[in-house]
């Protein structure tokens, strides 16, 4: 009798998970909101302190402070960034593509600085466009989001496509904003399947608008995120949308690996 019940209870706890995974990878209707929906709610709009402007620690990886990009590359190359210093910032180039850390990163700290022109015209994700790519697929994004209404899962803080900021503390274009970010890169079994979802904690602005928060997949436009197994540590990615933004104070520091739990 013992070893029917036990072989029904391995049965149905399979059957169980079996519907678990398949409700995550592809069953729309679990999930209260459209992707890009514009009539999920806005985060609320709240005016930072003074933030930016702080020094990179000894123990970090600095990317650009002024002058040099030596730790900078094109995306998917190991050549010189197209990008222009200006006035000790970085400015995105027309044409110039996206850039990447010289180095891999798994789970990482970084500060970076960044400000949408005075004079830039915004509209929606058109205009003042970019973003972090942690492991060159998991997107912080970055836009300008005070005065400029988008899709709740695309503003500034957003994790792109799934997670928006809990609260929106964008500062005007001609403005700086800052971020810090611990990024916890997933875990995957050996069948390629997730065994502990990537996160990330977000400071905007000294403002915490993600806290801890589950990243469902790689970044899609679209369409719902997803997995596919890749390398423990790779680039991180600054995009080139197109716009002329700046960024300034770049840095990223190694931190050490969570416990899995037992």
């Amino acid at each position: 009798m013992s070893t029917i019940l036990t072989t029904k209870t391995v049965l149905l706890t399979a059957a169980v998970c079996v519907a678990a995974a398949a409700a995550l990878q592809g069953a729309d209707h679990a999930f209260k909101w459209k992707v890009h929906d514009m009539d999920r709610p806005a985060p609320a709009q709240v005016t930072p302190g003074d933030y930016c402007s702080h020094g990179a620690p000894s123990d970090a990886t600095v990317l650009f402070a002024g002058s040099s990009t030596e730790n900078l590359v094109r995306f998917g190359t190991d050549q010189p960034i197209l990008w222009k210093v200006e006035g000790n910032e970085l400015v995105v180039a027309q044409g110039g593509g996206d850039i990447a850390t010289r180095e891999s990163f798994g789970d990482c700290q970084l500060h970076v600085e960044w400000m949408v022109p005075a004079d830039r015209e915004c509209k929606g994700q058109a205009g003042c466009n970019s973003g972090v790519f942690f492991m060159s697929q998991y997107e912080v994004q970055i836009v300008q989001s005070l005065d400029n209404r988008t899709y709740s899962d695309g503003t500034a803080g957003s994790l792109y496509g799934q997670h928006p900021p809990m609260v929106n503390p964008c500062t005007p274009k001609g403005e700086w904003n800052a971020y810090d970010i611990v990024f916890r890169a997933p875990h995957f079994n050996a069948d390629g399947s997730v065994a502990r979802a990537a996160t990330v904690t977000v400071f905007f602005n000294g403002v915490l608008v993600q806290d801890n928060t589950a990243i469902l997949g790689s970044t899609a436009h679209m369409q719902r995120a997803k997995y596919t197994q890749h390398a423990d540590r790779l680039p991180i990615k600054f995009q080139d949308h197109g716009d002329p933004l700046r960024f300034r104070n770049m840095w990223v520091r190694e931190i050490g690996p969570q416990p899995m739990a037992q």
